[in-house]
C-alpha cells in the first residue's frame, strides 16, 4: 500500500483521484488533504478516507472545519490535525509518511508546497501546471537531484510520458541547465536522444470556428462551455483562449528536457489523440484515450506498473474520425505569447501565469472582454525584465509584481471600454 498526499483535494483534479483510490480498493491509503475553501466536499473526504493532516485556506476554516469534524466523527475515530494557509500547505506537502504527492492545487498556491515536497525525494504526481511555468528550472534541478522523476497528470504531458516508454533514455544532471533556463553547453546529449519532435494535441476549446469578429463579444459562459473536458473555471477559460496550451509547451520543454522548436501544437477536436512522440528515425507513436482524467491519474498513481481497471475505456465502434488543424496564432494570441516567454526565460514565463490569472478572473468577473485577456498578458511581458530567479522567494516576488502589474492593466482597459 502507499500513502498519498493531495494538494488541492476538493477541485476536481482532487476529487478525481479520490475516485480512482476508491476504485483501486486498498492500494493506496490518504495520509493528508490540502483544500481551499469547499468544506463540505472536504468533510466528506475525511470522513471516507480518514486522513491523518489536512488544511484549509484560512484560520476561519480551520476554526469551522475543526467544529464540523468533531461533530461528524464516530467515537472510535481520532480527528486529523488541522492547518491553515501556507505552513498547510507545507504540513501536506512533507507529511513524513507520504510516499506519493499529488499536485493539482490552481494557482502558485501549491508551487513552495510541491518544491519542498520535490527535494525530500517524494514521488510527485504534477497537475498544477503553474509549478514548472513559473519555476521549471528550480523544479526540475531539485528532482535530478533527489533522484526522482516528476510524473505528469495533465492528459498530454502524460500520453508523452507513456510513448517515451519505447524510447531509450539517458541521466541528466542538475547542471544541464543553465540561469536562462536553456540547455547549458556542458550537456552532450538531451534526456531522450532518439526523439526528433513532441506534438501536444488541443481541442480548439470552444471558439475553434467562431469568426474572429465575433471574439471580442464573447461572455463567460460561453467560454466555459468546453466541448470536451469538465475542468475549473480558470483552466476551461485557458484553453478558450489556448493560453493551457501555450503553458504545456513550457512544461513540457522542462519535463523531457526538449529544446523549445521541438514541441508542437495541432488541433485534435476529438480529443482521443492526446499527445504524438516523433523519432529521429520518422517513426511517430501516439497515445489514444477517452477524455477522462480518471485515466492519466490512475497511470501516474501506479507507475511503472500497469493496473487494471474497467471503468475508462475507449469506444472503438464510435471512433469514426480522427481531424487535425493547424493551431492559428492569429486566433490564440496567447501561443505566442507562451512561446515569447520561453524563449527570453527569466522571469518572463512566471510573468505570463501570474498575469493570465489575474485577466482571466477579470473576465470571469466580466470586468476584462475575452480579447482583453491576451492584451494584458502582453502589456505585462513587456514591463517584465528578463531577470533569472534563484529561488523560490524570487518566484513569488516575481509573481506577486506581475499580479500587480496585471491588476493595473485590467483597471486601465477596464477604463478605455
Amino acid at each position: 500500500m502507499k500513502n498519498l498526499s493531495i494538494l488541492g483535494s476538493t477541485g476536481s483534479i482532487g476529487r478525481q483521484t479520490l475516485c480512482v483510490v476508491e476504485a483501486l480498493n486498498d492500494q493506496f491509503k490518504i495520509v493528508a488533504l490540502a483544500a481551499g475553501n469547499n468544506l463540505d466536499e472536504l468533510v466528506s473526504q475525511i470522513t471516507r478516507h480518514h486522513p491523518d493532516v489536512v488544511s484549509v485556506a484560512t484560520p476561519q476554516l480551520a476554526d469551522e472545519l475543526s467544529r464540523r469534524v468533531v461533530a461528524s466523527s464516530q467515537a472510535n475515530q481520532r480527528p486529523p490535525e488541522i492547518h491553515h494557509s501556507r505552513e498547510g500547505m507545507l504540513a501536506v506537502a512533507t507529511h513524513p509518511h507520504a510516499d506519493i504527492i499529488l499536485s493539482p492545487a490552481a494557482g502558485v498556491v501549491g508551487l513552495e508546497a510541491t518544491y519542498e515536497a520535490v527535494k525530500l525525494a517524494r514521488t510527485i504526481a504534477l497537475s498544477n501546471k503553474e509549478v514548472l511555468v513559473a519555476a521549471g528550472e528550480l523544479v526540475m534541478a531539485a528532482a535530478r537531484a533527489s533522484g526522482r522523476e516528476l510524473l505528469p497528470v495533465d492528459s498530454e504531458h502524460n500520453a508523452v510520458h507513456q510513448c517515451l516508454r519505447a524510447s531509450r533514455r539517458v541521466s541528466a544532471s542538475p547542471a544541464a541547465f543553465s540561469s536562462t533556463g536553456h540547455q547549458s553547453r556542458v550537456t552532450s546529449h538531451a534526456l531522450y536522444p532518439e526523439v526528433r519532435r513532441l506534438v501536444l494535441t488541443a481541442s480548439g476549446g470552444p471558439f475553434r470556428k467562431t469568426p474572429l469578429k465575433n471574439l471580442a463579444t464573447v461572455a463567460p459562459e460561453q467560454a466555459l462551455a468546453h466541448p470536451n473536458w469538465k475542468m475549473g473555471h480558470r483552466i476551461t477559460t485557458d484553453s478558450a483562449t489556448m493560453m493551457n496550451k501555450g503553458f504545456e509547451i513550457i512544461e513540457a520543454r522542462w519535463l523531457f528536457d526538449v529544446r523549445p522548436e521541438q514541441i508542437d501544437v495541432i488541433i485534435h477536436p476529438q480529443s482521443t489523440i492526446h499527445s504524438f512522440v516523433e523519432f529521429v528515425d520518422g517513426s511517430v507513436l501516439a497515445q489514444l484515450a477517452p477524455p477522462d482524467m480518471r485515466m492519466p491519474i490512475q497511470y501516474a498513481l501506479t507507475y511503472p506498473e500497469r493496473v487494471p481497471w474497467q471503468q475508462v475505456q475507449l469506444d472503438w465502434s464510435k471512433l469514426r474520425r480522427l481531424d487535425f488543424e493547424k493551431a492559428s496564432t492569429r486566433r490564440f494570441p496567447c501561443l505566442r505569447l507562451a512561446r515569447e516567454a520561453l524563449k527570453k526565460g527569466g522571469a518572463l514565463p512566471c510573468a505570463l501565469n501570474a498575469a493570465d490569472e489575474v485577466a482571466v478572473a477579470a473576465f470571469l468577473e466580466r470586468r476584462l472582454p475575452f480579447l482583453g485577456i491576451p492584451e494584458v498578458i502582453e502589456r505585462v511581458l513587456a514591463r517584465t525584465p528578463r531577470v533569472s530567479l534563484a529561488s523560490i522567494d524570487e518566484v513569488l516576488s516575481a509573481d506577486a509584481e506581475a499580479r500587480r502589474q496585471a491588476a493595473e492593466e485590467v483597471a486601465h482597459l477596464s477604463v478605455l471600454s
